[in-house]
């Protein structure tokens, strides 16, 4: 694999892209609860970035760009809980229906978020993938509501900047992730 990422030619690295992706999940779906929980690491053992290299310039509603956008999700997660929980606990009263799709134990504490991001990530691999995508997906719309309150909340102009575009960042990627489980659902997430 390492010399197909590598490679000169774009459409190997395209194969190499959806083979993987389609291997793990498959691979995650044989029912072996540790196999799942080694996948749902995988960005922890091997980098971030090692996905992203392969995954991250797939379309997102392709299966590689439907689980970048998972693994991504996951890490930012594990890198800024406390920022997430807070910006989650702003707009769950907002986006009430989004809350309870994405699922996140009461109160929204980072050991929570933590948790829903390793188990969404799982049902990738154990349940349902187009549902996994589906919470993932509100779980984005819960935070960007939360991030654009909080950005209102800022005396500077430049933080609510930045928060402002994380948060229509954020409801880009849950209407992609929308899109990948309707394909998902209807075969077509390749």
């Amino acid at each position: 694999m390492d010399g197909l990422i590598g490679g000169q030619d774009p459409a190997l690295r395209v194969d190499a892209a959806h083979a993987t992706a389609a291997a793990l999940v498959n691979h995650g779906r044989d029912g072996d609860p540790e196999v799942a929980a080694r996948l749902v690491a995988l960005g922890d053992e091997h980098g971030i970035d090692e996905m992203a290299r392969l995954w991250a310039d797939r379309p997102a509603d392709t299966l590689p760009g439907a689980l970048w956008r998972m693994y991504a999700l996951r890490a930012g997660i594990r890198h800024d809980p406390e920022g997430l929980a807070r910006a989650y606990d702003a707009g769950r009263r907002r986006a009430s229906v989004d809350e309870v799709v994405a699922g996140v134990a009461e109160p929204p504490s980072p050991e929570a978020l933590q948790e829903l991001a390793d188990g969404v990530l799982g049902g990738v691999f154990t349940g349902d993938l187009a549902v996994a995508l589906e919470r993932a997906a509100a779980f984005c719309r819960v935070v960007a509501t939360g991030t654009a309150l909080l950005a209102d909340t800022e005396a500077e102009h430049e933080p609510a900047h930045r928060a402002t575009r994380r948060a229509a960042d954020l409801l880009r990627t849950a209407g992609q992730l929308e899109a990948a489980a309707a394909r998902w659902r209807e075969g077509s997430l390749l």
